[in-house]
């Protein structure tokens, strides 16, 4: 190769010039020291080092890009999952009934006293573990005309008919006693029990709708008209 085209460099790995052996011989070059054994000689070639290095520098940004990107992804999609849940953080997975507006579990079985209307009360229960009171023109309650057992003393009235019998369901959830009266329950205590142990005899099936969602059945029980009176009931209360 011509001296145009490439840079000869002597480098002496050992012995240092400090060391033995080490001395400068003189010739053409009067600053070229003798290279003794172990020396080597560098080639360097300015375009081919400059394209390798570029190349290098390249490959390095590249991945440097590619890995903010998928960095940048990354955090996208942490972002949409922790918003959707696995896509269901805020979806409704059941709705039931409860008697209580602060307890979604304080059971489902609505007496009814003559005289005192009866709410009842719906929840949502979301994926995200959250449950939620549901209200509004969204929410639908039902009630089957036929009643499910038999009353103990009085008549079950159908709740649907025009006007409704026995009991009396609103849009809200309101359970609203009326004429004939029924009670759904029967005193079993025997004697020497001086007081009462009721069981129940017959109810009303009510459910509730909500945004595709339909309650487990719930139980309307009729404590509005009272049963006989014995040594265990001795005012013939109906019910607990």
């Amino acid at each position: 190769m011509t001296s145009a085209f490439c840079r000869r460099d002597s480098v002496v790995l050992s012995p240092r010039s400090s060391e033995p052996g080490w001395q400068r011989t003189t010739g053409t070059r009067g600053d070229t020291a003798s290279r003794p054994r172990g020396a080597v000689t560098l080639v360097t070639l300015p375009h081919v080092t400059d394209t390798a290095t570029m190349r290098k520098i390249s490959f390095w940004r590249y991945l440097a890009v590619k890995r903010k990107t998928l960095f940048a992804a990354l955090a996208c999609a942490l972002l949409v999952f922790s918003m959707l849940g696995c896509g269901t953080t805020n979806h409704l997975q059941s709705i039931t009934l409860s008697v209580s507006n602060t307890n979604p579990n304080a059971g489902t079985g609505f007496t009814v006293h003559g005289g005192v209307p009866v709410p009842m009360y719906t929840w949502g229960i979301y994926s995200n573990g959250k449950q939620k009171l549901l209200y509004g023109t969204g929410l639908k309650y039902q009630i089957l005309s036929t009643p499910f057992g038999v009353a103990e003393t009085g008549i079950f009235g159908d709740p649907n008919a025009t006007p409704p019998q026995t009991v009396q369901l609103s849009a809200d959830g309101q359970l609203t006693p009326i004429t004939p009266p029924a009670c759904s329950f029967v005193d079993v205590a025997v004697s020497p029990a001086t007081t009462p142990a009721f069981q129940t005899t017959g109810w009303y099936i009510v459910t509730a709708t909500y945004g595709g969602q339909t309650t487990p059945p719930g139980s309307v029980l009729m404590a509005t008209e009272g049963l006989p009176a014995t040594t265990t009931n001795k005012t013939g209360q109906c019910g607990p």
